[in-house]
């Protein structure tokens, strides 16, 4: 069939004409026989389609034209009413109408034609096809023929014919439409003219004329609806004319469709708005009055269509339809009217109410709530006007309450009827624990509460489930649930339904339901906009609200804040109204629900609430809802005290709360209604007594999906949520711990282990843990997007939980860790704006640390470290250490761990540093002074493990990040490393801890020109310095008096390895980095370091007990030297003097700088020394002495001094004084510069005299002896050795200065520490044996003391000779005491020699070696200085003399043979040197030659015999000793006779007199040996010696008296020996005489022959006459002994009688006589 479109088209027009032309064709020839006049006008017409045809152009204008005349045959065909002309007529005429080839006067004929068929009852159906097409074709057909033709199709509608009807029905409903539709298209064409006034009057009259302001088709319309509200009111129609009847369903229906289609046309032209206000609308109320007044169980008349009260189901249903329009497209025309529609559907809820029509009322508003804008204008226009009826409110409390009342049924009801036909049907089986029995069932959805199962019956198809349900808010297409319904022809939609249908089981229930769900949805729109969308991240959401708060804060149009303000208001206002009820319905069927699609939608809507509340900031609803699915959440009865605080919240309407109702349902039926899927222990809270929850909770699926829900509300909308974080927070914490989660590393959860936590899993939900617990942990990473408010509101509820399991855990009760866990997890995720969260968290969690439940403190501490480990790993921008403020910031909490006692909180703290130095360690910058701080909070109070811990960290600062660490916190770790040491715990970390401090030292050395450089920087804004320095002193050295300063600390610690281990780093830390100190810091190392250091373990160590300590020293064996603490404070005290002494040398040219300060200095030192030298503990005091060795090793050249030197005075006599300071100034008229100028040698010279003070002193006060023996102390040799040794050196210093009373006090020092005696138990180790004598270390030193005395004297000026005699004195004395053993006050003493065990107290040292030295000593210096006039003016030979006389006279009894023989050499050394000038001064030597003499005799003549073992070569060296003597005599005194006193000559040749015939010392006879020991050499050498000086050689002018007295003596000796000699062998008989006798004898015999042949050479003048008869009266006697049987004597014999021949010839005078 051709359209309008292609009319114009010429091969359209060509084919109609031949259609055309066949139709006549065929109808003429149909009727040539029965009706000519048709085959006549066939005919006819045929050939006027021929001439339009010929003409060309417009074939179808020129058809319209004609149309009249060609149409006619078709007319005549059908009047005649054969059936088979007019289906061939009414076909050609539906072609010209449909090419609208046809004019207004052939559309009327075509109508009357229609008329007639239709009263014939011909062709109905054909009839209606035509009448519609000839309508919807074009506008040909308007007015009366309009309505002619509608009332054509009308009366078709109520033919008998059912098909006919029906399509009557549909035709006129076409019909409707089309006259409709044409009003629209008018409208566009051309515009209403409004300047037409209206008169309400003319309409309220109703009439069959169109109002005169509509144009021609809207009049059509407007007739045509004002007469279907007449037919529909049973009045008689005004336009329709000849319709006599219509059904009040059919008009019913086709108002609804204009109303629904047209609502257009109603709102632009006022005459239809009119109808509506004034016909429609009183029509409905009319009609719906039965159903208001009916209730149930009254009962009512059969008749359908009589207007009785009781509700006529098509009728209301089609009303609801028309309301359920009006209300959706006319509101904004019927305010008033709409109101009370909405009241009146309300009111159809109400339980009186048929269940049919409650259903039809929710069918209403479920159309009525998915329209947004219409929910938007109720609020406005009702609910926000002051005395208007709250309709929405109404509405939602209305739909709450119809969903209420179905589970208020009693039992027998018809629920119960429905549950019980239900089962009988087996639609739900049997349940247990919600899950159904019997396999191949899968459980109804459905609600069950009090005993009452309702099943869900509306569901969206299964491929829509999971896609449309949870997403409320944007996925649920706006009609879902009028499709659904259309599926099911339930309720509006039954339109051929003459009686109410069986509302299905749940049918009313699921109505209820989803019209909330849409109300929700509704809503949300409204507030959120028409994208919301109910599952948007909560980035979206946090990012929306950010951006609409920053939207907020940039508008400045006043007129924009009012609306927003307006619309605020709405917004508020819809939530106010609806809150309530929702609630109370969405609680119910939570609690009902047992279907999971179910439960997730009213979960979803309870979300979608929150959110709303919470974007409103509307604090009670949203905690309302909260609460509802907390509830949910947990297991019913579920104490939780938080969660029934919200009972107070207000209820409005008759609405009942849902709380009481399930308060009251049994456990079993919840448990009953879904799965039970975990066992668990309730968390116990502060609320409840102890023990009140022992039993078991049972945990359903519908309580985990509850979670669920709680967690996406609070991943979702955790910004809006505010103070109902703590609410949200509760919930998930009881789960938690009902679920057995226990918190992990980061704060996520994981679940525990079975039999750890008691909870009973099943598989299923032990698969979904993970998953639960994954989305607590995106929960909480979500709040990186929160704002700041939000973020704070969360941890604020955090710590809230927090400190409600702290309090909890103080009454013994296992506390939940997952606020704790919770808190580590949001302030990781929130590092980004660390200074939002960071106070309030970790100062929270400081709290937590400190409490005493193990496992709470644990966590709080492992949060801490764990935050402040990933804070400073984050990526800030600017980086962390550029921010000082922020980087304290973060390290503070781990820094305030410090004060928290609890080894388990210290240990995690230390092994959080630990682990951030090998992460961030090289970008801590700022923060080294705080990590420091944290390593060096040790205390001794922490164990060795925490101790070891904290060092680990100190030991990688150290070996690690010295470099990178500033340079101005290098003084922390040096305090830090000191702590270490300092601390009691462990004794090997304290010592590892100094050997930092060196490695320290040695990084300032290696890095010197750096740390300077970095610390004279000026500092940065907001960095402090932390080194303190005074003004003088630079930052560098100020750290390097840290260290010093620190290792002084360590030096006087109680533990001895730590204070030996401390003093020698700090003094080799000195002596090797302190020349990189400046001159002026050298101070403070004096005066802040080794000084106080110094007094410091002098004061310690005096106080020290002399006790063995058994508890600390345990089992440990410790040597006796070190076994109290006195012995190991004095080898602190040693190290400490040696390393500050050697400090004085060692820097002493840095020092010595210090003009006004060094000489206190060196004094305060050196009162150090004196004072430890002078302690009676031996290790002390030789340390002190060996010090004052190393401070005298320092060289004077060495020294060099600016000042200019002047000569220096020699000393006086006096000695000098310890101050240093100079001699007086003799010249006062000196200027006053000069006089108190002090030069560079006197200066010298001044310390050195306060050493030499501090000298005298040790040795006066050290070797004074005891007074009594309780008060005993006698200093060790060591001791004294090392001071004696110390002297040399100082006298080098001292010489210049040093006098006679100087030399006097030394002497004393030296005699004194001689006669110090040895302890016996210590004599073998100090003692040579006996027989290998030799020098102490104590005479050694001695000696070495005087010969530098000696030295000095010797090299010094002249004016120093004048020591001469004291120092001969000193040795003198020595000497001695190799022959007498001097004493040591009154201390009983053994000799050396004489100890023959360790039971001897007190041994004196053997001083023959000794004695012996200085022996040699005396003679070489003798030798060399006996001509000095002190030498000769003091006697010194002469005390030489006395002195040796006591070695000589003992001879044989000296205690060592080496003695006597070397004072023997001395002497003859001494008069060697000393006789020539003697001779020269007689008159100074007069008293020596005594005493000489004495000492000669003594010696040649010992009155100690020879020993009897002495062997041959042991006694002829000795006789040759004696000869040397006399040699001595003859050579060196006789021929000097005359210078010398005659009785020393007399003396002298008595000696050798007595010598020059030994006699025998035995007259045993049995002396066999005894010849062997006869001086013989020695008897002819005192006898050649008195020869010497016989007559032979002397002339007669010659003193004569020496050898008269030589010869006489001789004579008389020898005459007694013979004589003797003689009667001695007479006696004896045959026995021979003794050997030595015998020797005796020939010696005499000799001596006589000697004599004799003497005699007869000398000059006989020089002979007396006495000598002569001496000689000759002797020969008797040798007369007498020629019987002696030895050969030896009779040759002797025989040789002095020949001597005598001479002598017999008779003397010359007696020869004269004789003549």
């Amino acid at each position: 069939m051709a359209t309008a479109g292609n009319m114009k088209d010429p091969a359209v027009a060509k084919k109609l004409f031949e259609n055309l032309q066949s139709d006549l064709r065929l109808l003429s020839t149909e009727g040539k026989r029965k009706y000519p006049n048709v085959k006549e006008a066939s005919e006819k017409v045929q050939l006027k389609l021929r001439t339009i045809s010929a003409k060309g152009d417009a074939l179808i204008t020129g058809l319209v034209s004609s149309s009249a005349e060609i149409l006619h045959p078709f007319v005549l065909g059908c009047e005649t009413k054969n059936v088979k002309l007019i289906p061939i007529c009414l076909t050609a005429v539906q072609r010209m109408i449909s090419h609208e080839a046809i004019s207004i006067t052939a559309a009327d004929e075509v109508l009357t034609m229609l008329w007639g068929l239709m009263e014939a009852g011909l062709e109905e159906l054909k009839l209606l096809q035509t009448a519609i097409l000839l309508i919807t074709t074009n506008f040909v057909v308007q007015h009366e023929s309009l309505s002619k033709a509608m009332v054509l199709c009308l009366r078709l509608h109520f033919t008998k014919d059912s098909t006919t009807n029906n399509t009557a029905a549909a035709a006129i409903k076409h019909l409707v439409s089309i006259v409709f539709e044409r009003v629209i298209a008018e409208d566009k064409l051309q515009p209403q003219d409004t300047s037409i006034k209206i008169s309400e009057e003319e309409l309220k009259k109703g009439s069959s004329n169109a109002p005169h302001s509509l144009r021609p088709c809207a009049g059509d319309a407007y007739l045509l609806f004002q007469d279907l509200c007449q037919l529909v009111n049973a009045d008689q129609p005004y336009w329709l004319q000849g319709m006599t009847e219509m059904t009040r369903t059919f008009g019913l229906e086709l108002l609804e469709s204009v109303l629904t289609a047209f609502p257009s046309i109603f709102s632009k032209h006022p005459e239809f708005s009119f109808l509506l206000k004034e016909r429609i609308c009183p029509l409905v109320i009319r009609l719906f009055s039965p159903s208001l007044k009916y209730r149930q169980g009254v009962p009512t008349p059969p008749s359908p269509t009589a207007l009785d009260n009781r509700p006529f189901f098509p009728i209301v249903m089609r009303l609801l339809r028309i309301v359920s329009s009006l209300i959706q497209y006319y509101y904004g025309l019927l305010m008033t009217e709409c109101e009370i529609f909405l009241s009146l559907l309300v009111k159809f809820l109400e339980p009186e109410k048929p269940m049919w029509q409650r259903c039809l009322a929710l069918e209403v508003l479920h159309k009525l709530f998915v329209q947004a804008e219409l929910v938007r204008s109720f609020c406005l226009s009702y609910d926000m006007k002051p005395h208007s009826t709250k309709i929405f409110r109404d509405m939602v409390n209305g739909i709450g309450a119809f969903i209420q009342s179905q589970f208020m049924n009693q039992p027998g009801g018809q629920a119960a009827q429905s549950l019980k036909q239900a089962d009988i049907q087996g639609s739900p089986p049997a349940l247990v624990a919600g899950m159904p029995v019997g396999s191949g069932i899968s459980p109804q959805p459905a609600f069950m509460y009090r005993g009452v199962w309702i099943p869900l019956v509306l569901v969206i198809p299964q491929g829509q489930t999971r896609p449309t349900f949870p997403n409320i808010s944007g996925n649920l297409p706006k009609d879902a649930f009028t499709f659904v319904m259309s599926q099911e022809r339930y309720s509006l939609e039954m339109l051929d339904k003459v009686e109410p249908p069986v509302v299905p089981d749940g049918y009313g229930l699921s109505l209820g339901f989803y019209c909330l769900v849409e109300a929700v949805r509704t809503i949300q729109v409204i507030v959120e906009g028409e994208k919301a969308d109910g599952a948007k991240t909560a980035e979206d959401r946090s990012k929306q609200l950010a951006d609409a708060e920053k939207q907020k804060k940039n508008e400045a149009d006043s007129d924009k804040k009012d609306k927003e303000s307006d619309e605020r208001h709405l917004h508020e206002e819809l939530v106010n109204s609806s809150w309530c009820g929702m609630l109370a319905a969405l609680a119910l069927l939570l609690d009902a629900s047992t279907d999971e699609s179910a439960t997730e939608s009213v979960l979803k809507c309870q979300e979608a609430f929150i959110s709303l509340c919470g974007r409103l900031e509307m604090t009670t609803p949203r905690d309302a809802f909260i609460t509802s699915i907390c509830k949910g959440s947990l297991p019913p009865h579920y104490a939780l005290t938080v969660l029934n605080t919200q009972g107070g919240l207000p209820q409005k309407g008759h609405i009942r709360s849902p709380s009481q109702d399930l308060q009251s349902s049994p456990f079993a039926e919840t448990t009953d209604r879904s799965q039970v899927v975990a066992v668990g222990t309730a968390l116990p809270t502060s609320a409840l007594p102890v023990g009140a929850h022992q039993g078991p909770v049972m945990l359903t699926a519908k309580n985990i999906q509850c979670m669920r829900s709680l967690l996406c509300v609070a991943h979702c909308h955790g910004g809006i949520l505010g103070s109902a974080w703590h609410l949200v927070l509760t919930t998930l914490q009881h789960l938690v711990w009902i679920l057995g989660l226990k918190p992990s590393s980061g704060g996520s959860l994981r679940a525990s282990q079975p039999d750890s936590s008691g909870a009973v899993i099943t598989t299923a939900v032990m698969t979904e843990l993970p998953v639960l617990s994954s989305m607590l942990s995106r929960l909480f990473e979500s709040s990186q997007y929160l704002n700041d408010v939000a973020l704070h509101h969360l941890i604020d509820a955090l710590c809230k939980l927090s400190t409600e399991s702290m309090e909890l855990a103080y009454s013994n009760r296992e506390p939940s860790l997952f606020a704790v866990a919770k808190l580590l997890e949001t302030g990781l995720v929130n590092l980004s704006r660390v200074d939002i969260l960071w106070r309030p968290v970790t100062a929270h969690l400081l709290e937590v640390t400190q409490h005493p439940h193990h496992g709470l403190r644990n966590w709080g501490a492992e949060a801490i470290t764990h935050l402040v480990q990933s804070a400073l790993d984050y990526k800030y921008d600017p980086p962390l250490h550029e921010t000082l403020k922020l980087q304290a910031s973060i390290l503070a909490p781990l820094q305030d761990l410090s004060t928290i006692t609890q080894p388990d909180i210290r240990q995690k703290q230390l092994q959080c540093v630990f682990q951030i130095l090998h992460d961030n360690g090289d970008t801590l910058n700022h923060g080294w002074p705080l990590i420091l701080g944290v390593i060096g909070a040790v205390t001794n109070d922490q164990g060795e493990k925490l101790v070891q811990t904290a060092f680990q960290s100190l030991q990688l600062v150290v070996t690690d990040f010295l470099p990178i660490i500033p340079c101005c916190y290098l003084e922390d770790v040096v305090d830090v490393a000191a702590k270490f040491g300092l601390q009691k715990q462990e004794l090997n970390v304290s010592l590892t801890a100094i050997g930092l401090l060196w490695n320290i030292s040695d990084y300032f050395y290696q890095n010197r020109e750096r740390i300077k450089a970095d610390l004279n920087k000026t500092p940065s804004k907001g960095e402090v310095k932390v080194t303190e320095r005074s003004d003088d002193m630079s930052a560098f050295d100020a750290l390097w008096m840290c260290l010093f300063t620190r290792l002084g600390d360590l030096c006087v610690d109680a533990r001895p390895a730590v204070r030996k281990s401390a003093g020698q780093t700090l003094f080799s830390t000195i002596s090797t980095h302190g020349g990189l100190l400046q001159q002026s810091s050298w101070k403070n190392v004096l005066w802040k370091v080794l000084f106080p250091l110094l007094d410091n373990v002098k004061k310690l160590s005096s106080a020290a007990p002399n006790t063995k300590d058994t508890l600390t020293q345990g089992n440990i064996l410790i040597h006796h030297s070190r076994d109290t603490a006195e012995k190991q404070w004095a080898e602190t005290r040693v190290l400490t003097l040696a390393g500050v002494a050697r400090t004085f040398t060692a820097q002493r040219k840095i020092l010595q700088s210090f003009y006004q300060e060094f000489p206190h200095a060196w004094a305060l030192l050196l009162d150090h020394i004196e004072g430890a030298a002078l302690c009676q503990n031996a290790e002390i005091s030789i340390a002190a002495i060996k010090s004052f060795q190393e401070m005298l090793l320092i060289q004077k050249d060495e020294v060099s001094y600016a000042l200019p030197s002047i000569p220096v005075k020699p000393p006086t006599a006096e000695s000098i004084n310890r101050t240093g300071e100079s001699p007086p100034v003799e010249d006062s008229s000196k200027n006053q510069n000069e006089a108190e100028e002090i030069t560079g040698n006197e200066y010298d010279i001044a310390l050195w005299s306060a050493a030499w003070k501090v000298w005298l002193n040790i040795g006066t006060n050290s070797t004074k002896p005891p007074e009594d023996a309780s008060s005993l102390y006698v200093p060790s040799q060591p001791f004294l050795t090392a001071l004696i040794q110390t002297f040399p050196p100082l006298m080098e210093h001292i010489k210049v200065r040093f006098s006679v009373s100087d030399l006097q006090k030394l002497s004393s020092v030296l005699k004194r520490a001689l006669t110090v005696p040895v302890h016996g138990d210590s004599s073998p180790f100090l003692l040579p044996s006996f027989p290998d004598v030799s020098t102490t270390p104590l005479q050694e030193a001695t000696l070495q003391a005087v010969e530098a005395i000696i030295k000095t004297v010797k090299d010094g000026p002249a004016t120093m000779h004048n020591m001469y005699p004291d120092i001969f004195d000193q040795l003198l004395t020595y000497i001695d005491y190799g022959i007498r053993v001097p004493k040591f006050g009154k201390i009983e003493t053994k000799q050396f020699g004489s100890v023959k065990g360790p039971t001897v107290d007190w041994v004196t040292m053997n001083f023959v070696p000794f004695a012996e030295r200085c022996m040699e000593l005396a003679v070489d210096m003798y030798c060399a200085t006996a001509s000095h006039t002190t030498v000769i003016q003091n006697h010194v030979q002469q005390n030489i003399i006395k002195t040796l006389r006591q070695p000589l006279s003992l001879k044989y009894g000296c205690p060592s043979s080496s003695t006597w023989m070397l004072a023997i050499n001395s002497l003859l050394r001494v008069l060697e040197s000393g006789l020539p000038v003697a001779r020269k001064n007689e008159a100074m030597f007069t008293s020596m030659w005594a005493e000489l003499a004495t000492t000669l005799e003594e010696f040649l003549f010992s009155k100690n015999p020879t020993p009897a073992n002495l062997s041959i070569e042991d006694f002829q060296r000795d006789e040759a000793l004696d000869c040397k003597v006399v040699h001595m005599l003859r050579d060196d005194i006789l021929p000097f006779a005359s210078t010398v006193p005659p009785e020393f000559t007399e003396k002298v040749m008595s000696i050798l007199n007595r010598g020059s015939i030994h006699s025998t010392s035995s007259d045993s006879f049995i002396d066999t040996d005894s010849s062997r020991k006869l001086r013989e050499e020695f008897a002819k050498t005192c006898f050649e010696t008195l020869l010497q000086f016989s007559y032979m050689n002397r002339s007669k002018a010659e003193d004569t008296s020496i050898t008269k007295l030589a010869v006489i003596s001789l004579l008389q000796r020898c005459q007694d020996v013979v004589k003797k000699y003689a009667e001695d062998e007479r006696l004896s008989g045959k026995c021979p005489l003794p050997r030595p006798r015998l020797a005796e004898m020939a010696s005499v015999l000799k001596a006589v022959t000697t004599l004799i042949a003497s005699l007869k050479k000398a000059p006989q003048a020089n002979v007396e006459v006495g000598v002569w008869q001496h000689v000759i009266s002797l020969y008797p006697h040798l007369v007498d002994c020629t019987t002696s049987p030895s050969p030896s004597v009779c040759k002797a014999l025989r040789d002095a009688l020949a001597e005598y021949k001479d002598l017999l010839a008779p003397p010359a005078v007696m020869m004269q006589n004789g003549r």
